[in-house]
C-alpha cells in the first residue's frame, strides 16, 4: 500500500486533477482563499479548540493510549469481581488518573485540579471532551473513572460551600497523594428505574428508599441497584425521600462507604463496560447526620435532574468516542486486508460505508460539542437530544464496522465486538433514549402550552 501513488478510483494527490493540487497553483489569493493542508480529522478539531482545551484533549488522549490501552483485554476479561474488590490493573488505572488530575478537575484549587483558564468554560463541555477520549479506548475503564465526577455532580451543582469543602476537598487531597476516593451516584432503586428520571413517572410511582428524621440526622432505609462503582466508592450521593412523601421530597445524603448501615449486596455480571462494576446496595437503618445532607430538605429532585442535563453531555460523548473507534479499526482492516491483489480500501463498495461512519461520528461531535459550549447551564432538552442522538447513530456506527469486516469482526482482538457491546449501555443509562426524547418535550412544555393558548406564535427549534 506504500509504494501506490493512488488509490483506485481516484486521481494522484499530485495529478493536474487533483483538487488540492489544482488550489495550490493558484494566485497568492487564490491559494488563501481555497487551499487547505491535508490533516488527521482529530488533529483539525484539536486544532479549532481554545488552547486550554486542545491541550485536555491531547493529556486525555497520551493518558487512555499509555495507561489504559495495555488493560484493555486483562480488565474486560477478568473472573467477575466480588463486591468492593478491585482488580490491580484496576486499582493501578485509579491512582495514574488521580495523579494525572483527570478525577479531581470538576473544580479549581483548593477544592480541585482544574485551571483557571479551563473553568472558562462549561464543566459539561470539558468532561465531553474528556470522555471521548478515555471511552476510545475503553469503555469500562472510562465508566471507572467518569462515573466518580458523576458522584460529586451533585455537590457540586448545590452551590453548597460548606458541602464542597466536607467532601471534596478531602477527596482532591487523596486523589493527588495516589489515594483512590471514589465517588459514586445513587438513584435507581429495584422498582423505579426511569421513574427516577422522569416527573409523570415518578408521581405515579413510590420510592423505596426513605429517610425518617431520628435526632440530629436521619435514618436511611432502602436498596438502590445499577449503580455504577458503588461497591468500590468512598462516598455515595444517595436519593431518598421523607417518610410518608413521594418522589418529590427527595433528599440528597453523602453516605460513607464505612457505614455500618451500608452494604454491598452484589455487582451485575454485564455484557459490555466490564472494567467498572455496577452494584446493588442495601440500606438498613443507616444512620446520616443532617451536615451530610446536599442542598437541604425536598431539594433532591432538583439536584438530580441538573445532575442528568450536565452528565448526558458525557454520555453523547462516550458514544462519540465508541464510534470514533470502529471508524479507526474499520479503515486499519480495510487497509490491512486484501481482495483480488488489492486493499479492500480500493472497491467503492468499502469506500461508501466508511465515508458514512466518518460523516456520523463527525457529526456527533459537532451536535455535542455546539451544544455542551452553549451555555454554564446545562439545557435539559438540548443535553438529552444530544445523548439519544449520539448514543442511537453511535450503535449504527459500530454495526456498520461490524459488517464490513464480516467474520472477522467477531475476533475479539479486533476490538469491534467490543464496542458493541460496550456502547449498548450508552443508550440506557442517563434515562433511556426514550426518556430522553420525551425529555425534549418536557423542556419545551411551558413554550408549547403557550402555543397552544394562542399566547405566542410559532415554536421553533
Amino acid at each position: 500500500m506504500n509504494d501506490l501513488l493512488h488509490i483506485e478510483g481516484y486521481v494522484s494527490p499530485g495529478h493536474a486533477l487533483n483538487p488540492l493540487h489544482g488550489m495550490n497553483e493558484l494566485g497568492k489569493l487564490g491559494r488563501l482563499l481555497t487551499h487547505y493542508p491535508t490533516t488527521d480529522l482529530w488533529e483539525l478539531d484539536t486544532q479549532r479548540l481554545p488552547v486550554p482545551l486542545a491541550k485536555l484533549r491531547r493529556q486525555c488522549r497520551q493518558f487512555a493510549e499509555n495507561f489504559m490501552a495495555p488493560n484493555v483485554k486483562t480488565l474486560d476479561e477478568a473472573s467477575h469481581a466480588e463486591p468492593g474488590s478491585l482488580h490491580p490493573a484496576a486499582l493501578q488505572l485509579l491512582k495514574d488518573a488521580g495523579r494525572a488530575g483527570l478525577m479531581t478537575n470538576l473544580l479549581p484549587a483548593p477544592l480541585g485540579t482544574a485551571t483557571l483558564m479551563e473553568m472558562r468554560f462549561p464543566s459539561a463541555f470539558r468532561f465531553a471532551i474528556q470522555v471521548e477520549e478515555l471511552a476510545r479506548i475503553c469503555g469500562g475503564q472510562m465508566l471507572l473513572l467518569s462515573a466518580h465526577h458523576l458522584g460529586l455532580a451533585p455537590i457540586c451543582l448545590s452551590g453548597d460551600l460548606r458541602a464542597l469543602w466536607k467532601f471534596v476537598r478531602p477527596m482532591t487531597q487523596d486523589f493527588i497523594k495516589g489515594i483512590p476516593h471514589l465517588f459514586a451516584y445513587a438513584i435507581t432503586e429495584p422498582s423505579a428505574g426511569s421513574d427516577a428520571e422522569d416527573g409523570h413517572g415518578a408521581l405515579a410511582n413510590q420510592p423505596r428508599v426513605v429517610a425518617k428524621r431520628q435526632g440530629q440526622g436521619y435514618i436511611l432505609n432502602g436498596r438502590k441497584c445499577f449503580i455504577s462503582g458503588g461497591d468500590v466508592a468512598r462516598h455515595i450521593s444517595v436519593f431518598a425521600a421523607l417518610e410518608g412523601e413521594g418522589f418529590e421530597s427527595w433528599t440528597c445524603f453523602v453516605v460513607s462507604a464505612d457505614n455500618p448501615g451500608l452494604e454491598s449486596l452484589r455487582t451485575e455480571l454485564k455484557m459490555g463496560m466490564r472494567a467498572s462494576s455496577a452494584a446493588e446496595l442495601c440500606l438498613t437503618d443507616c444512620y446520616v447526620a443532617a451536615d451530610a445532607m446536599i442542598g437541604g430538605l425536598r431539594q433532591g429532585w432538583a439536584l438530580n435532574r441538573a445532575t442528568l442535563n450536565s452528565s448526558r453531555y458525557p454520555v453523547a460523548a462516550m458514544a462519540v468516542g465508541m464510534a470514533r473507534r470502529a471508524c479507526e479499526i474499520a479503515l486499519e482492516y480495510c487497509l490491512q486486508t486484501q481482495l483480488g491483489g488489492k486493499p479492500l480500501l480500493s472497491y467503492q463498495e468499502y469506500q461508501l460505508p466508511l465515508a458514512q461512519m466518518i460523516a456520523e461520528t463527525r457529526a456527533m461531535r459537532s451536535l455535542v460539542w455546539q451544544q455542551a459550549s452553549g451555555s454554564l447551564q446545562s439545557h435539559q432538552s438540548e443535553a438529552s437530544l444530544s445523548k439519544f442522538f449520539a448514543t442511537d447513530r453511535a450503535q449504527a456506527v459500530c454495526e456498520m464496522g461490524m459488517t464490513l469486516l464480516a467474520e472477522h469482526g467477531l475476533h475479539s482482538h479486533q476490538g469491534m465486538e467490543k464496542l458493541l457491546r460496550d456502547i449498548r449501555l450508552t443508550r440506557i443509562f442517563e434515562g433511556t433514549n426514550q426518556i430522553n426524547r420525551l425529555a425534549v418535550i418536557e423542556d419545551l412544555q411551558p413554550l408549547l402550552l403557550d402555543r397552544l393558548a394562542g399566547r405566542c406564535g410559532t415554536v421553533s427549534v
